[in-house]
């Protein structure tokens, strides 16, 4: 190994500055004579906080600023939450490597005194910015008002309180890694929500032409979750859809096989759509993109379309 120094680039909020650190360590684990260093970098999707993200659309909210600085050989990788990278990336930039999943499934946390998102009374209030939460929990109980949420992890959930919310809704994943496991109210099975495209994971971007880099990060790749991410990506590639949209995509992996299940929905979750198909891991890309066509000629089209 000739390469002595390596520039992480990520965001400054306390969860993707775990991911960061987390990475970090595996570098020095494996590496012990190379310098990795954090750089932090403020996204758009950090400075925008009084605004849903499904209203401030576009996609890369997340990441943009980050592959700029790569882009510009200030950094030499990116260490992203899956769920916010977008399906297509600049010229010269790439996915690298998936790492192993974490749960990805999503996590309610309930006002004192209630065991179950299922006992909450009549239109009781949800604490969720997520389109796809919002459409999902909404199709089983249309009593509930969702009422949007943004901040990081803490201060979301202390808005269960300073709002007066009955519940919110947050990824498993954040709330494992940040210590919060305790406050975890109840698990969401993925047949009640359907978790984000790529939750759970993360995702490792780097220049396509730094073979050097390359090489020292391509143990993080896990090829199971690797299989399923991708899949889950290619059927939002296929839809074209982003977080402004309720788009929900689970894939799993059993020895060679991989179990694919994507989701459509309106805003209020009346009209849902939702599919699974299994195939070869190896043709992870291709299934995903066709589960993508599957629920197009189901409609998915016309849903989407009114909802942008």
């Amino acid at each position: 190994m000739s390469k002595k120094q390596l520039r992480i680039g990520t965001r400054a909020s306390a969860l993707a500055l775990w991911q960061a650190d987390w990475v970090k360590d595996e570098l020095e684990k494996r590496y012990p004579d190379m310098e990795v260093s954090l750089t932090k970098i403020k996204t758009q999707g950090d400075k925008i906080l009084d605004v849903p993200l499904a209203m401030v659309g576009g996609k890369g909210l997340f990441v943009k600023e980050i592959e700029e600085a790569m882009l510009r050989d200030e950094i030499d990788i990116a260490v992203h939450s899956m769920k916010d990278v977008p399906t297509i990336f600049p010229e010269g930039l790439a996915l690298r490597c998936i790492t192993e999943r974490e749960d990805c499934r999503d996590i309610v946390i309930l006002r004192p005194g209630v065991s179950s998102w299922k006992d909450l009374p009549l239109g009781a209030r949800i604490g969720t910015s997520a389109l796809r939460r919002k459409a999902q929990l909404l199709h089983i109980r249309p009593d509930l008002q969702m009422v949007d949420i943004r901040g990081n992890v803490q201060t979301r959930i202390q808005k269960l309180t300073d709002e007066n919310l009955d519940a919110i809704i947050l990824a498993a994943a954040g709330m494992h890694r940040l210590g919060y496991t305790k406050q975890i109210g109840e698990y969401l099975s993925v047949k009640v929500s359907i978790p984000a495209i790529g939750q759970g994971a993360l995702g490792i971007e780097s220049r396509i032409d730094d073979d050097e880099t390359n090489a020292l990060i391509d143990f993080f790749n896990h090829p199971e979750s690797d299989w399923a991410v991708r899949a889950e990506r290619a059927f939002l590639k296929r839809l074209e859809g982003g977080c402004q949209v309720p788009i929900a995509c689970h894939g799993t992996v059993e020895a060679e096989t991989l179990t694919l299940t994507g989701f459509v929905s309106d805003c209020e979750g009346v009209q849902c759509l939702k599919k699974t198909i299994a195939g070869s891991v190896h043709d992870a890309e291709r299934l995903g993109a066709s589960l993508g066509d599957d629920l197009l000629f189901l409609g998915a089209g016309k849903i989407l379309n009114e909802v942008y």
